[in-house]
């Protein structure tokens, strides 16, 4: 099977219009006759949150054990959301539900329908400065094509001001809203410290196409050895056209391991994810078990496994090395679980975000998709729950004043000496004040910052 014809088959192909895929994707299939899956009966905020507590009773993976106050008592639709979430504390579960959210339809279609997005395209180290206002706020991802990039801004460069906040004060806040707009047309005045010295930059919000497989190469080690690497910033359909054109680059050049960059992915759709990571080990793992989504006791009938695939462009390694850190959440986290029981999988960088449930989006047919935590996801050996996110085989602190995947990149040139048989780098003591994942899993940041599109969609 080719990999373009069976990506024709992913779910946007099964409708026969992009609006009308868009409207269909978002909505869990329907129990027939209305119900909960049917919306609310108006969009009055009082009939949205009779809907909401109904829907959440039936499709919320924790409705057992989750709040269920009177929706009088709140005035809007969103705290009223907010107030039906676990609070954590189950042994199997300790975490609080942070991660349902809310998000308008259009936003929703626009980044999952379209592959767009809404923003300046800058992307800060936030949660490496967390609790540190003395320290550089550097700029650690610039989106192609975005207002950002337009404007000449790179990875490390330091923002000195937002809107004429000073960096120190953002940092002591954990309040980057100021980066993440809600209209196009929105301003916002970055500071900024390089190379080239100070000066002020003015970004305006736009619509952008996103580049979620922005970057890619074939890397020969100190050794001789030859390794693909590829960044995968976002699990959308759009990446995986582009994804495979580099697996068969890295196919014609006999690379011997490959490197999958998922550092700043924050995940998307898992069906996406299933055929990522069917490419490094191809016929050996066609078929076999990639993930499992498992529901409420409710919904059980809706339990799924996505299976791995064989493509013309796979590559048939036995190990693969992924690129993390605490943006590398849920179906990006989903690659690393489902990968392994089936080949060596080293993680090079810091913890992932720990993030081992997922959504299936539903319209409620006022302008909102709801995404509640529907179901948890396992691997083959029946292996999830990872709330801590996995940790890192080599544990490596990022330079952001080096390009992502250079030749200067740490976690490349980790990855490169493992490659060659010199194990794991040894962290001197500043490299490991920056290493996340060797603090306490509370003293782990849990906020996302602008730009992440965090999420693992049952489709």
């Amino acid at each position: 099977m080719s990999f373009l014809t069976q990506a024709k088959k992913n779910w946007w192909g099964r409708w026969p219009g992009r609006a009308a895929a868009v409207a269909a994707a978002a909505l869990v299939a329907a129990c027939g006759g209305g119900g909960t899956d049917g919306g609310p009966l108006t969009c009055s905020a009082a009939d949205e949150k009779i809907w909401l507590r109904e829907y959440m009773d039936d499709w919320y993976f924790w409705y057992k054990v989750s709040p269920s106050p009177d929706p009088a008592g709140y005035l809007s639709v969103d705290s009223y959301f907010n107030a039906l979430l676990y609070q954590g504390g189950l042994p199997d579960f300790p975490r609080a539900d942070d991660w349902s959210y809310m998000v308008s339809q259009e936003a929703y279609d626009r980044t999952f329908g379209d592959g767009r997005t809404l923003g300046y395209g800058v992307m800060v180290a936030g949660i490496e400065v967390q609790g540190h206002p003395d320290w550089p706020l550097y700029i650690r991802y610039v989106e192609p094509g975005s207002p950002a990039a337009l404007a000449g801004l790179q990875r490390g460069d330091r923002i000195l001001t937002v809107n004429g906040k000073p960096a120190s004060q953002i940092i002591s806040d954990n309040n980057y809203a100021d980066l993440s707009p809600v209209n196009t047309g929105d301003v916002v005045t970055l500071g900024i410290r390089n190379d080239d010295g100070d000066s002020t930059v003015r970004l305006t919000a736009t619509i952008y196409d996103l580049d979620p497989v922005p970057y890619s190469r074939v890397i020969t080690t100190p050794d001789g050895r030859k390794m693909g690497y590829v960044q995968v910033k976002d699990m959308i359909d759009q990446a995986l056209a582009p994804f495979d054109a580099v697996f068969g680059q890295f196919k014609a050049a006999g690379v011997q391991d490959v490197i999958l960059d998922l550092r700043y992915n924050g995940g998307g759709l898992i069906s996406v994810a299933d055929k990522i990571a069917s490419f490094p080990n191809g016929a050996a793992t066609n078929g076999k078990v990639f993930a499992s989504l498992l529901y409420n006791d409710k919904r059980s009938g809706n339990n799924e496994s996505f299976r791995f695939q064989n493509y013309a462009n796979a590559t048939g390694l036995s190990r693969v090395y992924v690129l993390t850190g605490p943006r590398t959440c849920s179906a990006s986290e989903q690659v690393i679980n489902g990968l392994r029981p089936y080949v060596n999988v080293v993680t090079i960088g810091d913890t992932t975000c720990g993030k081992p449930v997922g959504f299936l989006p539903q319209a409620d047919g006022c302008g909102s998709v709801v995404n509640a935590v529907n179901f948890e996801s396992v691997n083959s050996r029946n292996e999830g729950r990872y709330f801590d996110g996995f940790d890192a085989t080599c544990p490596v602190a990022e330079d952001f004043s080096q390009p992502q995947g250079s030749e200067a990149d740490p976690l490349i040139i980790a990855a490169e000496d493992h490659a060659d048989g010199f194990g794991c780098p040894t962290l001197s003591a500043s490299q490991k004040t920056k290493i996340l994942g060797l603090r306490k899993p509370s003293e782990r940041p849990k906020w996302v910052e602008a730009g992440e599109r965090r999420g693992m969609i049952g489709r």
